[in-house]
């Protein structure tokens, strides 16, 4: 993906200072040559067959802040289609401070909708929030673009209301999906315990084993309370992650109504595919007795695969992995 970015035109930012072009630069940065590269500016083109295009010369003479960047309006996060497709390339170059990578649309740097320069912590991350606008047509749709709106949601809200975030998930800590059983007296039930022990127990036993404290299973709806060190020690993880990996998490939660399971891919001990499972165990098993809604169950697996895989591929990038 590197190599076809770094064969897009790269697109220069001018200063009024001297009337000299500064290259912005893409993905080509993070190849050997990329820091020469942009030191030889809007000269033209270099050895490496680049070609640099200057900005139209009657905008040249006046930089604003619209000309170089480029921010998304709030309905961004929420809307269907914010607008047409007004830029040729998308690419990505190393933040001017040299801390993080940030998203290009042609010269412009990509602003969140709060209007924050989108900085990224790993260029693998910008590439793969590049590829999203990219693949974008005549209408820049936000929902096919998970990565952009959870790099949004790390940079913007998390940080503002980070304690608010990590309370509403302990509070739900206890009600969490995995702890609660499906009861073993009843014909219509015993299917789904039994799958349970056999899918579920071993990650209560992981949770014994992670954290120091056995876990409580319960067969009510209103849940029963978790040993107050385990909600401690749960609590105390969640305070030690970045931003994207508590924004992740926080996803995730969302869309499996537990946090145990966020927190077992968070430390690697589940995969998407395992953790999908685990979340429909209960509806599969009535999917497998009763049949398949078409247009309900399946639209339902869909989403969630989305935001569960999206949410696993943004940690993991934002890692760097």
């Amino acid at each position: 993906m590197a190599t076809l970015a770094a064969r897009r035109l790269l697109l220069p930012r001018w200063v009024a200072a001297g009337g000299r072009g500064r290259l912005l630069g893409t993905a080509a940065e993070a190849s050997p040559g990329g820091e020469e590269a942009r030191g030889r500016g809007g000269e033209g083109g270099g050895s490496d067959g680049a070609i640099y295009v200057k900005k139209p010369a009657a905008a040249a003479a006046v930089t604003t802040r619209d000309e170089t960047s480029v921010a998304m309006p709030t309905s961004f996060m929420t809307g269907s289609v914010v607008g047409k497709r007004f830029y040729r390339d998308a690419t990505v170059r190393l933040a001017d401070d040299g801390n993080g990578w940030t998203v290009m649309l042609d010269y412009r740097t990509l602003k969140s909708p709060a209007k924050r320069p989108l900085k990224l912590p790993s260029r693998a991350l910008a590439m793969a929030i590049a590829a999203e606008w990219e693949y974008q047509s005549d209408g820049i749709r936000p929902f096919t673009m998970p990565l952009m709106k959870l790099a949004c949601t790390a940079l913007e809200r998390v940080p503002l209301t980070r304690t608010k975030v990590i309370d509403n998930l302990i509070k739900k800590f206890h009600q969490d999906l995995v702890f609660c059983r499906s009861p073993a007296d009843s014909e219509l039930t015993i299917g789904v315990h039994q799958k349970q022990k056999e899918k579920i127990d071993p990650i209560l036993d992981w949770v014994n084993t992670e954290f120091g404290f056995k876990t409580v299973v319960y067969t009510t709806f209103l849940g029963d309370k978790q040993d107050e060190g385990l909600t401690r020690a749960v609590e105390t993880v969640l305070k030690k992650t970045t931003d994207c990996e508590l924004a992740s998490i926080d996803a995730m939660a969302a869309a499996a109504h537990s946090l145990v399971i966020p927190l077992a891919i968070f430390k690697e001990r589940l995969g998407i595919e395992e953790a999908i499972e685990l979340i429909r165990l209960e509806e599969d098993h009535q999917v497998d007795r009763w049949g398949l809604v078409e247009g309900g169950h399946d639209v339902d697996i869909a989403d969630l695969k989305v935001q569960m895989s999206s949410a696993v591929v943004f940690l993991g990038l934002s890692r760097g992995m």
